[in-house]
């Protein structure tokens, strides 16, 4: 059971830590850090994690975990971050408004008052008073240490 659950760890280890595109990918890399594993228990555990695979905004697919997928549209869609004061201002792709507000909105910070989606490429966030900037950017680092 130590052993089932040591490599269920490093599988959303290493999907959400970096870009898996493919099982193969995925297999490999499990094998390279010393876990004896087939494609049959892998394409098992995927499932057990609830990993789907999710665009990556560039024209590919990469795996991401149930829960994470939130974290993933944020990722994908996000271009810049820059704050003044309690209001945050999110650059996003072309068209990764909506899903990156959705995303904000999804983590649940306490620190966000509210998010507006702009027009296809912004989203203004609004921090509750006593929040600032910084206080947003380590959350968010927390939440995507990839960011």
């Amino acid at each position: 059971m130590k052993e089932k659950l040591a490599r269920l760890n490093a599988v959303r280890k290493l999907i959400m830590k970096e870009k898996i595109k493919s099982q193969d990918t995925l297999l490999e890399r499990l094998q390279k850090e010393g876990f004896a594993i087939t494609q049959a228990t892998l394409s098992r555990y995927l499932r057990e994690l609830k990993v789907s695979r999710v665009s990556d905004g560039m024209g590919s697919y990469i795996y991401a975990i149930g829960e994470d997928n939130y974290a993933h549209d944020f990722f994908r869609g996000c271009i810049s971050i820059e704050w003044s004061g309690n209001i945050v201002i999110v650059k996003t792709h072309s068209g990764h408004s909506d899903p990156v507000a959705l995303a904000l909105d999804s983590f649940g910070f306490n620190e966000i008052l509210g998010t507006i989606a702009g027009n296809d490429n912004t989203v203004a966030v609004f921090l509750r008073e006593g929040y600032s900037g910084e206080d947003f950017m380590k959350r968010i680092k927390e939440t995507i240490p990839e960011l």
